[in-house]
């Protein structure tokens, strides 16, 4: 069988016109890459001119003091969660005293230690508020024994409630308790 000069003339079309549509498609693929090319490459020049190089020494102080500051706290926290466990120690002695007084511990609470010199020898201090209730007997016991036979706690104030009409006298207290800083 044999093709004729048309047939080789169409065929050539044919094949002419899938050739162009394939390097249209490229080309039109290429176009759009490039197109989003341009504007990426735009919008990073934006953010590039937007920093200013100035500014930048000024930035640097800035987040330098910060971390300054963040250290200096951290370290305070570090130093209170690293005090020893004195505050325990001192409820305990309140709870102990309580009981050998008779008297109900109704609240305490604690604040957190402060750094002091007593003397001249370094301190931690324990600012610690309580309310007791009991017999005034008890209560002024209690109290006694604390502002007396305990030198390592330094009674503050006192609030005795001795209510008219009956109810049960309660006492409120503020502490101080002192150890040693190296312990």
């Amino acid at each position: 069988m044999k093709i004729s000069k048309r047939s080789w003339f169409t065929i050539g079309i044919g094949l002419f016109l899938i050739a162009f549509a394939g390097l249209w498609m490229v080309y039109s693929q290429q176009a759009d890459v490039n197109d989003q090319l341009k504007e990426e490459l735009a919008q990073a020049r934006t953010r590039l001119n937007s920093i200013q190089v100035e500014q930048l020494p000024d930035e640097q102080s800035k987040l330098e003091q910060q971390l300054e500051a963040t250290l200096k706290q951290s370290e305070s926290a570090r130093a209170t969660l690293s005090q020893p466990m004195n505050s325990i120690i001192i409820s305990d002695i309140l709870f102990r005293t309580a009981e050998a007084h008779s008297v109900n511990i109704t609240s305490i609470s604690a604040s957190v230690a402060n750094r002091v010199t007593l003397d001249g020898v370094p301190c931690w201090a324990f600012p610690v508020s309580a309310n007791i209730k009991g017999e005034v007997a008890n209560l002024v016991g209690f109290i006694t024994e604390l502002n007396g036979d305990l030198a390592v706690i330094n009674l503050k104030t006192v609030s005795l409630n001795i209510p008219t009409g009956g109810g049960e006298p309660s006492a409120s207290i503020q502490i101080e308790a002192y150890t040693y800083e190296g312990s």
